[in-house]
């Protein structure tokens, strides 16, 4: 079983941030999970919601912003009292990559909001040598994920979806489907390695619930706190 550190050890620090990566690294993790939006600058930001509603209070749209309006918008921190922004991918990146085994890179860009940020990513990530081969890209936009194979052919991709379609899956030569824990059942899994394919479950908090999983075939799980199981 693989455990990705969900948006960085998120249950002790501020999901999303160079703190919480920098404390799931301590942990332990070696596989990470984070989201990625494209800043009208073109630099890619760090950050879950398209909105900053939840996270700083402010209804304002991502996509809207240049990183130098970033630090502008700390983000509500009930942990500490350091004050924390939202970081650029750039940033992120050096702090992840030491035992690294697995990034999961999730692009946000439903309806292509963010017209060539497959690109973007795709430039970035070849600036790191030491991340060749470990990078998944996942959505839930199926046409985003298109783009991002027509790019880069090797590219390993994991569809991220609400409806299990092993088709799209295998027409995209995906290498995983990332599925809600609760909409799993244990055919998937079967289909999924019949293809050759892994599945994994987000967003998982309980050890029991991780073990039952293993045993209905589930390769990996998402969780916010990787010290609820074994390293």
């Amino acid at each position: 079983m693989i455990y990705f550190a969900h948006r960085g050890a998120n249950t002790h620090c501020v999901e999303n941030t160079v703190s919480a990566f920098a404390l799931a690294q301590k942990q332990g993790a070696t596989h990470h999970e984070l989201d990625v939006h494209l800043l009208k600058d073109g630099q890619l930001a760090v950050h879950h919601d398209y909105s900053l509603i939840r996270t700083a209070g402010v209804d304002i749209v991502l996509e809207n912003l240049a990183s130098t309006d970033l630090i502008k918008y700390p983000l509500i921190n009930p942990f500490s009292k350091e004050v924390v922004k939202i970081p650029l991918l750039q940033k992120v990146l050096p702090v992840i990559l030491p035992n690294l085994k697995l990034l999961n890179v999730e692009l946000k860009n439903d309806g292509n909001i963010s017209p060539g940020i497959e690109e973007k990513l795709l430039s970035l990530l070849q600036l790191y040598p030491q991340l060749k081969n470990k990078v998944l890209i996942s959505s839930f936009d199926y046409d985003s994920l298109v783009r991002v194979r027509a790019l880069a052919p090797q590219m390993r991709i994991g569809i991220l979806t609400r409806q299990f379609d092993i088709e799209k899956a295998l027409a995209l030569r995906a290498e995983s489907i990332h599925i809600n824990h609760i909409r799993f059942k244990p055919e998937m899994a079967q289909s999924c390695h019949q293809n050759n394919l892994k599945i994994y479950c987000y967003t998982v908090t309980d050890k029991p619930l991780a073990l039952q999983l293993a045993t209905q075939g589930v390769d990996g799980i998402f969780t916010n706190d990787i010290t609820l199981f074994e390293p």
